[in-house]
């Protein structure tokens, strides 16, 4: 007898196929989906989706997991001039949609059940759909946002290429044999809206996410810093501090010394503040850049420092170990995207004495180390429809950190203002924020450890793999089922 959820199809295993038309190292959501997929339905699975970033280990290595990649746009083509954007709009989608077909009809075995990430909706679910219809096999969205309010953006709402693909998006929609949405909102928006029955999946951090212990924090830290140190002749509050080899050996880091076997957190350590940005418009970075220049103010004005306190006998101070009612902060940046450079010139412009910013990218396995590693998040994602959550806050709570993040209208279903974390609309809000969690760092800071608590207990609560096996897993067994009848 055949166990449940591992049947056969065609005298073979029962086969999934993952459809990412984007950088696959860089959908952990979907990732996650393959791993619980192979795991927890048993299933073969292919995915079909881009490379660039390397995806987790954890998927890399599983036997039943087996990634095609697609060949993307050619890079000499997007650069073309403004007045060729339009045409751009049309033959981009049209080179998306023959590669997508040739991969999902020809390069990977007929599965029984398409699991396509939207967005983008075009031409991702016509070409999903076609190949469902064509090989008898069930489909299903996981609906993570609207690629219509993503196109929006840029082009405004009206604009008939938005409308169009809003139309598409919702056409194909409607084909598919089940959904999956990441809100309650989202799930009410396409219930009234769309005609579209979803359940809610919401995303939830996996195993690897957990507070680091000590000795990872001081591993992770070692390996980090030749990516704390600035360019020869660049100085800011930590660069007399930047000084080991970038192994996992030395004696000391910014927030560690290895003493004798022992590790000891540094007395004056500065706050480690991690935010992960893919870079785009939809994240206004602008807004934690003005918070921190007021940060760095208003600590001046309440230690009674002026414009002629030199900052490098400040500095020199703060490396000889004198503590401050206000510690100095260090923001550490993730991610990839097409704003990064455009923001890392206005940091560079920045005349700060107690904050610093460093960006970077990190592997799969560094970057859970270090959100276990810090001390608060901040998160400035707005979403394009106001029904998606942000992925990054429940990867900050998996790891027991808590996080300020942008207000609008549906974060309430992740934070809970004051129970493990808090909200913003404003720079000032968030300096505000910053100064009241952080007065008396790291050892008298009430307000923050509360948030803490409240941030390691969410995380603890649910995990990936049972969101997975109570909320997608029965939908996934029904709709395969239909297709079989």
């Amino acid at each position: 007898m055949e166990e449940e959820g591992s049947g056969k199809r065609a005298g073979g295993r029962r086969r999934a196929c993952v459809v990412v038309l984007g950088d696959f190292g860089r959908s952990p959501r979907m990732q996650y989906h393959a791993l619980s997929l192979a795991r927890q339905a048993s299933l073969e699975v292919d995915v079909v989706a881009y490379g660039g970033s390397e995806p987790h280990k954890a998927v890399l290595e599983h036997e039943s997991i087996h990634i095609h990649t697609m060949v993307q746009w050619p890079r000499f083509m997007q650069g073309w001039p403004k007045i060729l954007r339009p045409l751009m709009l049309v033959m981009k989608p049209i080179y998306q949609f023959l590669m997508l077909l040739w991969f999902l009809f020809v390069k990977v075995p007929a599965p029984d059940v398409f699991l396509v990430q939207n967005p983008p909706s075009v031409p991702t679910l016509t070409a999903v759909a076609w190949a469902s219809w064509i090989r008898r096999s069930a489909f299903i969205i996981d609906w993570h946002n609207f690629g219509y309010t993503l196109l929006a953006l840029s082009l405004g709402r009206s604009n008939l290429f938005v409308v169009v693909y809003r139309w598409l998006e919702k056409h194909y929609g409607k084909m598919a044999n089940g959904s999956f949405c990441v809100t309650r909102a989202m799930q009410h928006e396409l219930a009234q809206n769309w005609g579209i029955k979803a359940a809610v999946l919401y995303d939830q951090p996996p195993e690897f996410f957990h507070p680091a212990s000590l000795k990872e924090k001081h591993e992770l830290f070692c390996r980090l810093d030749k990516n704390f140190q600035l360019p020869l002749g660049v100085r800011d509050c930590f660069s007399c501090e930047t000084t080991t080899t970038g192994d996992s050996t030395s004696d000391e880091t910014l927030f560690t010394t290895l003493v004798d076997s022992d590790i000891c957190v540094k007395a004056n350590r500065p706050a480690l503040i991690v935010s992960s940005t893919s870079w785009t418009s939809d994240e206004d970075f602008g807004i934690l850049l003005e918070a921190a220049v007021m940060y760095d103010r208003r600590v001046a004005a309440i230690l009674n420092e002026d414009d002629s306190t030199d900052k490098e006998v400040l500095w020199k101070e703060m490396h000889q170990g004198k503590k401050y009612l206000y510690p100095r902060l260090l923001f550490v940046i993730t991610g990839k995207g097409p704003d990064k450079e455009k923001y890392e010139q206005k940091i560079r412009k920045l005349n700060l004495k107690r904050v610093a910013f460093r960006t970077m990218w990190l592997s799969a396995e560094d970057y859970p180390l270090l959100l276990g590693s810090a001390d608060l998040g901040v998160c400035l994602h707005t979403s394009s429809s106001g029904l998606d959550l942000p992925m990054k806050v429940v990867d900050m709570f998996g790891c027991g950190l808590p996080v300020c993040a942008v207000s609008y209208s549906c974060i309430k279903e992740l934070v809970k203002v004051e129970k493990n974390g808090l909200l913003f609309s404003s720079s000032s809000e968030l300096a505000d924020e910053l100064l009241m969690l952080l007065k008396g760092f790291p050892d008298d800071c009430d307000a923050l450890k509360l948030l803490r608590d409240g941030a390691q207990e969410k995380g603890a609560s649910s995990r990936w793999a049972t969101e997975w096996e109570e909320h997608a897993k029965p939908l996934l067994l029904e709709v395969i089922s239909q297709k079989d009848e």
